[in-house]
């Protein structure tokens, strides 16, 4: 297991479109991809379960891989969030 913080630089946070593409890219890899975030975990893979997160511009998350190719989907993951996830 591996994992890393990033802060979202979307000024909007993870509304639907970004929320969309971090699940996008999550459903890649085989491994078990969650955040933590303020007191809560959040699947990765799910549309639903990332909203549900009410992450805004500025807030730190915590990325968690656990699995075969957890560190190629972590760097790649992060490299989707610091690219601002397609906005």
């Amino acid at each position: 297991m591996i994992s890393q913080k990033v802060t979202i630089k979307n000024p909007t946070g993870l509304h639907l479109r970004p929320a969309g593409v971090l699940c996008n890219e999550a459903m890649k890899y085989k491994s078990l991809i969650t955040f933590t975030y303020d007191g809560g975990t959040a699947n990765a893979k799910s549309v639903l379960s990332v909203l549900g997160a009410c992450i805004k511009c500025g807030d730190e998350i915590e990325l968690v891989c656990e699995g075969v190719d957890e560190r190629e989907a972590l760097d790649e993951l992060l490299k989707v969030i610091q690219n601002g996830l397609g906005e």
